[in-house]
C-alpha cells in the first residue's frame, strides 16, 4: 500500500512525535505541578508563558526557535561551536519544534489531573512526615498517572500534525525533517500526486484519531476511578 519513501516518512514522523513527547514529559509534569499546587507572585505570567506556543502563530514560534537554537542563534551557535550540536534543519530540531508546540496541551492535561486530587491528600501526607519531594513522587504523581498518560496521547497527536513551527525551524528536507504534514504539503505542489496525498492523509488521520481516543479513554477511566473509590 505504501512505497518505500512513504514508509520512511511515516517512520520518521512517528519517531519525531514519540521523542517530542518524551522530551516534553518531565518539563510538562513539573510545570503542571507548579500551576496546580503552588501559589506565587507571577503565576499568571508563568501560565501565559506555558501556553504561549498555543497562542502565537506556529510560524512565529518556529522563527523564535531559529533565533535561539539556529546556527547563529543565542544558544545554537555556542552549542555548535563548543559541542558540535546542531538543531536547525535537522530531524532533532523537528523534535524540539514538535515538543514546544505540544507542550501547552501536555501541561493542561496533567494539570487538570493534579487539580482533581483533593488538597486534603497533600495535607495528610505532610502530617505523616512526607517531605515535598516524597509527597510528589509517592502520592501525587501515582494518582495523576492517568492524566499524564492522557497528556502523552494528546501531545503525540499534536506533535504528529505539527507543521508551521517545523517548516520554519528545520525546513522541509526529505529524509531529514520531512514529516507527514510536510510531505503532504510538498505533494500538493506536484500535479497528479493525489494518490500519495490520500495515503498519507489516511495514516495521519488514523494515528491522530487513535491518540485522541486513547487520551479520552484515559481521562474517562481516571474520572471513573475517582468516583468509585
Amino acid at each position: 500500500m505504501f512505497n518505500a519513501d512513504e514508509l520512511a516518512i511515516i517512520t520518521l514522523s512517528l519517531r519525531i512525535a514519540a521523542l517530542a513527547v518524551l522530551c516534553a514529559l518531565p518539563f510538562a509534569v513539573a510545570a503542571a505541578y507548579v500551576l496546580a499546587r503552588w501559589q506565587f507572585r507571577g503565576k499568571v505570567l508563568f501560565d501565559v508563558l506555558v501556553h504561549l506556543p498555543l497562542l502565537l502563530p506556529p510560524v512565529l514560534t518556529g522563527y523564535v526557535l531559529l533565533l535561539v537554537l539556529g546556527r547563529q542563534g543565542l544558544v545554537g551557535q555556542p552549542l555548535e561551536q563548543w559541542f558540535g550540536i546542531s538543531f536547525a534543519f535537522r530531524w532533532t530540531g523537528a523534535v524540539i519544534a514538535a515538543a514546544v508546540m505540544a507542550f501547552p496541551l501536555f501541561v493542561r492535561a496533567i494539570r487538570l489531573s493534579i487539580e482533581a486530587i483533593p488538597v486534603e491528600i497533600d495535607e495528610m501526607a505532610a502530617s505523616l512526615g512526607a517531605r515535598p519531594w516524597a509527597k510528589f513522587w509517592q502520592v501525587l504523581l501515582p494518582l495523576s498517572l492517568p492524566g499524564v498518560a492522557a497528556g502523552m496521547a494528546l501531545a503525540f497527536a499534536k506533535a504528529l500534525g505539527e507543521f508551521g513551527a517545523t517548516i520554519t525551524f528545520v525546513s522541509n528536507i526529505p529524509g531529514e525533517s520531512q514529516t507527514l504534514s510536510l510531505a503532504m504539503y510538498s505533494l500538493l505542489q506536484v500535479p497528479g500526486s493525489e494518490g500519495g496525498i490520500g495515503r498519507l492523509a489516511i495514516i495521519s488521520v488514523l494515528l491522530a484519531v487513535g491518540a485522541l481516543l486513547a487520551s479520552e479513554w484515559l481521562v474517562r477511566r481516571s474520572a471513573y476511578r475517582r468516583s468509585t473509590e
